[in-house]
């Protein structure tokens, strides 16, 4: 059967305020949110932790991926538009990474009207962010360009918090099954989330980290962290293990948690522990590799 990647991270705890330039002089509400209960979370789109992936991805392998940013005219590029004929995008998951890893959709109509729609499933699935404290409102001030009128007086939303989010993957489902590897290198490296608007500085590693490797097609791991305390803690991960639904065997644990009593309880119970998060990747990515050897036998 096939085996699945399934990845949960914790960020560290820090400041979010997801500043974009079109909100300079205006009052806007510049952090995204959800309300769960009485409270609201704030939020991180998915689609700028993909952006973060990729531009990983285009620093360390840009002669590889086929849409690349230019910060300078600050907009994306794909290959088959670089070249001197200007031809239309090519789309290759076979060549370029960031198309087998993220798919594509290049929509456009042929030659009789008739759809000719070119598209790829991404097979990297990536969950919302979700801050694990609420946001209570905090707003911080500051005026455009030094000057202090009704009109350049504006706010900007902020939040201490940490954020954890899921990546699911499978590498079977790859072109070239060995690319899954790469994200799991990204994790730990990635760092403008939000989109090539941002300018603020937020560290999107993994505080801890949780990586599972199975045949089940469901991750069960999706927000096991929750705040306890000031610190953070996966009680719900803990049950599951206690109860085997999922399996002590197909699990990592890295970073912070570890040093937790969550940590030492996950442990007992024959998790696979790690105190540094790159260490976990490393075997992480040697147990994919283990997995790729069976399934070929």
């Amino acid at each position: 059967m096939s085996k699945h990647l399934f990845v949960t991270v914790v960020t560290p705890t820090a400041i979010a305020a997801n500043n974009r330039g079109e909100g300079d002089g205006s009052t806007l509400s510049t952090l995204q949110k959800i309300t769960f209960g009485n409270d609201q979370y704030t939020t991180v789109s998915a689609e700028a932790i993909r952006w973060a992936f990729r531009e990983y991805l285009q620093n360390l392998h840009e002669s590889e991926v086929n849409r690349t940013f230019n910060p300078d005219e600050d907009k994306y590029a794909l290959k088959g538009e670089l070249s001197k004929d200007k031809k239309s995008a090519t789309y290759n998951a076979e060549i370029y990474i960031d198309d087998d890893l993220f798919g594509y959709m290049d929509a456009k109509k042929g030659a009789d009207n008739e759809n000719a729609t070119t598209k790829r499933r991404g097979v990297l699935e990536v969950s919302r962010a979700i801050s694990l404290d609420p946001y209570w409102g905090d707003i911080a001030f500051g005026s455009k360009g030094g000057e202090k009128d009704k009109t350049s007086i504006h706010s900007t939303e902020v939040h201490r918090t940490a954020y954890q989010y899921t990546i699911a993957l499978t590498p079977e489902s790859l072109k070239k099954p060995e690319r899954a590897t790469l994200a799991l290198d990204a994790i730990a490296a990635i760092r403008h989330v939000g989109g090539n608007h941002s300018r603020f500085l937020y560290e999107f590693r993994p505080e801890s980290i949780v990586i599972r490797l199975t045949e089940d097609l469901s991750p069960w791991i999706v927000h096991c962290f929750k705040r306890v305390g000031t610190s953070v803690g996966c009680p719900g991960l803990v049950r599951l293990v206690e109860v085997k639904d999922v399996p002590a065997r197909e699990l990592i644990v890295a970073g912070e948690i570890v040093d937790t009593p969550y940590g030492q309880q996950l442990k007992d119970l024959g998790v696979t522990v790690y105190r540094g998060v790159k260490e976990a990747i490393a075997i992480a990515k040697q147990r994919l590799s283990e997995a790729k050897k069976e399934t070929k036998a």
